[in-house]
């Protein structure tokens, strides 16, 4: 397994859609489990391959305290969408930063496993909403844009003043 390098807002490889996986192979599988590394070494709780510059439809979530339920998602598809929550959401494309955004409470969402079957789980709280959030990422979308065009330039000069500090 690797550690692999995490994309930052407002990285234009982004905003690029996923491709669908047309076969579960080991190098899908081993793109997951690296994306699984990766996102319990940032710490993190959900990870998309958009965010680690692969546009494969696969997501990684783990919302346990003790990172004892890992999830992989390939090509998922929300299939319903109840309720309505808003909480704080932050992402590791987005370090740093906070923000409330609203969301389904409640989700059903279809996918490939890592054996390439077809599963269906319903979802709820943070991990409905982490599952929407990663979802994003497959289409090409950041969570701060569902913020005002004001906060997104806030954002970004604060991420780039953040840049300037570590070099």
């Amino acid at each position: 397994m690797a550690l692999l390098p995490i994309l930052r807002y407002p990285d234009a490889r982004l905003f690029k859609k996923a491709a669908a996986v047309s076969v579960v192979d080991d190098s899908i599988r081993r793109l997951a489990a690296d994306m699984a590394e990766t996102m319990y070494a940032a710490p993190g709780i959900g990870l998309a391959a958009t965010q680690v510059d692969v546009h494969r439809q696969v997501i990684v979530i783990d919302t346990s305290e003790d990172r004892s339920q890992l999830l992989t998602l390939i090509n998922p598809v929300l299939l319903n969408q109840t309720g309505q929550c808003e909480g704080e959401e932050g992402c590791l494309s987005v370090p740093g930063i906070y923000e409330t955004v609203s969301r389904a409470e409640r989700v059903t969402v279809r996918a490939l496993n890592l054996e390439g079957q077809t599963v269906e789980m319903e979802a709820e709280g943070l991990l409905a909403v982490c599952i929407q959030h990663e979802m994003d990422h497959l289409q090409g979308k950041v969570f701060v844009q569902y913020l005002s065009q004001l906060k997104q330039t806030r954002i970004k000069n604060r991420l780039a003043k953040q840049a300037r500090e570590t070099l």
